[in-house]
């Protein structure tokens, strides 16, 4: 079972990807709110992946992604940023920030897919 914790704070993002991930065998989708509830929650229960969305309340994706990456328990999970605001540099800026990857939205699920396999 690969675990995702999906840190996104628009619901309509969360329930099309719980969908897609539920016709799938072999997924469990973990959610969080915002960045402090996603650090919070990536501590307590580990995911094997991380889909960051950037643009979040309480604790901005940049930020979250630091801390993930600098604690001990999580420094290894793969974070996927995610962001609907792709603008030069943007890639570049995820990955100094800790991201092990990059995507935009809208998600294209084949291409992410790729990416967490």
């Amino acid at each position: 079972m690969t675990r995702i914790l999906y840190v996104e704070d628009n619901d309509d993002n969360v329930y099309m990807l719980k969908m897609r991930f539920e016709l799938l065998d072999g997924f469990e989708v973990l959610t969080a709110a915002d960045g402090d509830a996603g650090c919070a929650k990536a501590e307590a229960e580990l995911p094997d992946v991380i889909l960051m969305d950037l643009e979040l309340p309480v604790i901005d994706g940049w930020e979250a992604t630091r801390r993930l990456k600098h604690g001990a328990a999580t420094q290894d999970i793969p974070i996927i940023a995610l962001t609907a605001h792709a603008m030069s540099g943007s890639r570049e800026q995820a990955l100094a920030a800790g991201c092990d990857e990059f995507d935009t939205k809208p998600i294209d699920f084949d291409r992410l897919m790729q990416k967490i396999n």
